[in-house]
């Protein structure tokens, strides 16, 4: 039957040009075949490395049968063998990364995936038209926050909670964020900026790699969130309470991390109570406000806010453990 079942995936195998970055390519041939689940097979049962390049298929720093499941499901044509498009940065000794998202048309605000749990204020989906934009792979984390601006506002940061700077910054207003970005173009000579709240719901429901998911990448909270439901204490001063290490879930189609859950995310928008139902090309929301948006839902949140077109907003001098950022440009 495994013969069978290999010969099957060998007819459907996903060649993909020698030059390319691969995922699912084991043996190191340039594609991904059976050959690849067979070099994997035979690395986990006899440490065979004599057809072994890289068996990390899911980049989960471990070779599990995982990543055999992971070979099998691009063989299957379920998720993608490219590697999204990264561009790294480094700023005084700290590297952070940035996704390319090619842009496209979708519907925005409270569609059917979202079920009954939408709000008036998710209303009424709309069509909107982006250009293209680079988006942060992670939220901000105290780590880059501190090598930019020089100190570290978190809440989550030592005393009993441990000092882990790769938990993403908090505890920064709206206002707290324009002057990180404007102190990280200074210093890289380059234009981040937050991003808008259209940029934000498209990247975060998979850009033109949509699956229509509920949450950002996966239908079931508990594979790409850090919420209410799952962080490891509910008793504030415990170790296992508040924020955790950003990438600690599954990414979404776009290889995204956190874009449900962790920590809520300043945009550029004003926030306003709900849409208009016209077509919108690039839209940067109103004028003016009191407000501005956040999104994605945070370690104090439950599953609902959590939701890709759910969103808030706050006063931009409003500081909270649960609000940081993510760049784009």
């Amino acid at each position: 039957m495994k013969k069978i079942l290999l010969f099957l995936l060998a007819i459907a195998a996903c060649n993909v040009a020698a030059n390319a970055v691969v995922k699912g390519d084991v043996n190191g041939d340039g594609n991904v075949t059976a050959a690849d689940v067979t070099a994997l097979y035979d690395y986990m049962l006899n440490n065979d490395t004599s057809h072994f390049v890289n068996g990390d298929v899911d980049g989960d720093g471990n070779i599990t049968s995982y990543d055999i499941t992971y070979v099998y499901d691009i063989l299957l044509g379920n998720v993608s063998s490219e590697e999204p498009q990264i561009t790294e940065y480094t700023v005084n000794g700290v590297t952070f990364k940035m996704v390319n998202v090619e842009g496209g048309t979708f519907t925005m605000g409270g569609t059917a995936e979202q079920g009954n749990d939408v709000y008036n204020s998710e209303l009424p989906a709309h069509q909107v038209t982006l250009s293209s934009f680079t988006i942060g792979q992670t939220e901000v984390t105290q780590e880059l926050w501190q090598a930019v601006m020089g100190s570290n506002p978190s809440a989550f940061n030592g005393y009993s909670y441990g000092v882990n700077l790769q938990r993403p910054v908090e505890k920064v207003t709206w206002n707290d964020c324009q002057q990180f970005i404007a102190t990280l173009n200074q210093l890289t000579g380059k234009n981040f900026r937050l991003l808008t709240e259209a940029e934000w719901e498209y990247a975060a429901r998979g850009g033109n790699k949509s699956q229509g998911y509920k949450y950002s990448g996966s239908n079931d909270i508990n594979d790409v969130a850090l919420y209410w439901g799952n962080i490891p204490s509910h008793s504030s001063g415990t170790a296992g309470y508040g924020t955790q290490p950003v990438a600690s879930r599954q990414p979404n189609e776009l290889g995204i991390y956190d874009m449900s859950g962790n920590v809520l995310e300043w945009c550029s928008d004003w926030y306003v109570s709900g849409y208009s139902s016209e077509a919108q090309v690039n839209p940067t929301g109103p004028e003016s406000g009191s407000r501005r948006v956040l999104r994605g839902g945070s370690f104090a949140r439950e599953a609902n806010a959590c939701r890709v077109s759910c969103r808030d907003g706050w006063s931009p001098t409003g500081i909270f453990s649960d609000i940081g950022l993510r760049l784009a440009m």
